[in-house]
This record gives structure tokens, sequence and C-alpha cells, in this order.
């Protein structure tokens, strides 16, 4: 069980990554399409940012601690830290990133099939369906 916790701690920081990237591009993006890449990025940074709370909550469900220090959090993810100008450049990290969390959930989901956590198995399943349209919106808007 220990290794789930680990793994949905990945995720959890995984997503938590994503959605300050999300939230920061939302803010620092410009150029002619801003309003509706500003946009485009609130929607995601919006979806993020309810993910991260139920993503600990069912850490703490299967007797997990969540990281409660920004380090433990930036220590546990696979994200880097880029510094990135053009909405494009963005869209193209956010597609990456998103990429590297699908890589997080997937881990995360066979474990917790492996332990029969059924609930947490579907849970995740839901969390791979929505990162799976974030990335062909992502992928379709680099077209």
């Amino acid at each position: 069980m220990e290794e789930l916790q680990l793994s949905l701690n990945k995720v959890l920081a995984d997503t938590f990554g994503m959605y300050y990237k999300a939230h920061a591009y939302h803010w620092n993006v410009i150029g002619a399409n801003f309003a509706q890449y500003h946009e485009f990025f609130n929607k995601i940074y919006k979806e993020l940012w309810d993910a991260v709370d139920n993503i600990a909550e069912h850490v703490k469900a299967i007797d997990g601690v969540p990281p409660n220090k920004l380090s433990d959090l930036k220590d546990m993810m696979s994200i880097t830290e880029v510094n990135v100008i053009s909405a494009l450049d963005m869209i193209n990290d956010l597609n990456i990133t998103n990429n590297l969390v699908l890589v997080s959930l997937m881990r995360a989901y066979q474990l917790a099939d492996d332990a029969d956590e059924l609930g947490l198995a579907n849970f995740i399943q839901d969390r791979i369906d929505i990162h799976q349209k974030h990335g062909w919106m992502l992928k379709a808007t680099l077209k």
C-alpha cells in the first residue's frame, strides 16, 4: 500500500505542477489571440485546481499523507520549470507536462488496480480520461 500512496502523491505533485503552469500561462499570455488563450488556460487551470483537492483526499482515504510543503511537492514532481514567452510555446510545454501527468496516472492506476482499490482505480481512470482530453485540445491548438 505504501507504493500506491507514494504513487498517488506523485500524481498529486504532478497535477499541482501542471495546475501552476496553466495558471501562470493564463496570467502571462500575450499576443493577437490573447483572449482566446487566456480563456483556454483558465479552463485548464480551474479543472486542475479542483482535481488537486480530490487527489489529496484520495491519498488520505488510503491512509497516506499528502505533502504539506511546496518543497516536498517539487521534489516529487516529474515536471520541470521552463521560462516560455510565446503562447504556442506555453501550449507546447503544457502538452509535454500533460503527458508527464498521464504517465504518473497510469502508474497509480496499475497500483490501485493491483491492490483491488476499485474506487480509487475508477477515480484515476476518470483523471486519465480528463488528461487525454486536455492532450487532444492542446495538440489541436498547436496545429
